[in-house]
Parts: C-alpha cells; sequence; structure tokens
C-alpha cells in the first residue's frame, strides 16, 4: 500500500520555483530545496525526481502561470492598446517583494543560454505563445486605429517581449513601480 503523502505538492513545486528564482540552477542546492519545500530527500525524489527534473518541473509551471496573467490582461475586455498596457502595468504593479524576485524564464535564458535543450524547448515554446498573442493584439490595434497603420508588427512584437523581459530585469535590480510605469507607457507610445 503506497503511503499518503505529506504534504501539498503545489505548495512544495511553488517554494522550489521562488527558490530558483532567487538563486539559479546552479546556485540552488538540494538542501536549499529540501527546506523551502519542507519536504524529505526521498519525498522529493519520489514525487519530482532529481533536481534537474524538479527545475524543469519548476520552469514549465511557472511559464504557464506566468503566461496565463500575461494573456488574461491582454485580452481582457478591452482595446489593444488598453490590453498591452495592462499586461505592462500590471507587472509594474507587483508587490515590491515579489517585483524584486527574478523572473524564473528570464533567469532560465540567461543562465542557460542554448547551451540546454530542454530549457531552450521551453522558454522557446513560452516565447512562442506569447509572441503569437501579442500579434493578434497588434494586429487587431493596428485595424481598430489603435497603433500606426505602418508599424510592423513583428518588430513590434519583439520589442514589447524585450520590453517586458528588460522590466523584469529591471524590477529585480530594484527599479520602483512608478520606473516600471513609465517604461510601459514609453513602450505604449512607440506603437502609435
Amino acid at each position: 500500500m503506497a503511503r499518503h503523502k505529506e504534504f501539498d505538492r503545489d505548495e512544495a513545486l511553488g517554494a522550489a520555483i521562488r527558490v530558483f528564482s532567487d538563486h539559479g540552477y546552479e546556485g540552488t542546492s538540494t538542501d536549499d530545496l529540501l527546506k523551502a519545500m519542507k519536504i524529505s530527500r526521498q519525498s522529493m525524489y519520489d514525487t519530482f525526481g532529481d533536481k534537474r527534473s524538479l527545475y524543469l518541473e519548476a520552469l514549465r509551471r511557472y511559464n504557464a502561470d506566468s503566461l496565463a496573467s500575461i494573456l488574461a490582461d491582454l485580452k481582457g475586455d478591452r482595446s489593444a492598446c488598453q490590453g498591452i498596457e495592462a499586461a505592462l502595468v500590471a507587472f509594474a504593479a507587483r508587490p515590491a517583494s515579489e517585483a524584486s524576485r527574478c523572473c524564473l524564464g528570464v533567469s532560465a535564458i540567461c543562465e542557460f543560454g542554448r547551451a540546454d535543450a530542454e530549457v531552450a524547448t521551453l522558454t522557446d515554446e513560452a516565447s512562442r505563445i506569447l509572441a503569437s498573442s501579442l500579434e493578434s493584439v497588434i494586429k487587431a490595434g493596428i485595424g481598430s486605429g489603435d497603433f500606426a497603420a505602418d508599424l510592423d508588427v513583428t518588430s513590434a512584437v519583439y520589442f514589447l517581449g524585450a520590453t517586458l523581459s528588460g522590466m523584469k530585469v529591471s524590477a529585480r535590480n530594484g527599479a520602483s513601480p512608478a520606473t516600471l510605469t513609465a517604461i510601459a507607457h514609453m513602450a505604449l507610445k512607440s506603437l502609435s
């Protein structure tokens, strides 16, 4: 008979995400994870596998949650301009404790680049989903007159993705919500 798990799997995974976000993959020890997740070594291995498997699952979940939040802001019941503003400003308005935490997606790209195929696959998929959503919103914005008719959609998609990544890095470096909001508004002006 299998033993009943004495911890909440989602809570443990959330704790692992926070540790990996704060310290990166290489900077995180198994002991750091066990302490934060409040589980035993055997429970970690039985539930998540080794540190690498846990990292990949954490990155997968982080990407899914992050994208769901951004896409909800982009596609709410609002104009294209308001949707992009909502996505960028929502990030800027996060509590300081959350804003100072590194984005696990950006951290994965910085730490691994293209050297790890599995990590690259996960970050590429998240980038494709975000880019596709931004492209749809930008095209709708051009059609409605929110954005310049001659706006290069592909360049705008890359620019907004880079802006969001840059805002995440700036937040990690201590940029204030006011500074991040100003960056968001500057990005919006570039689409007009």
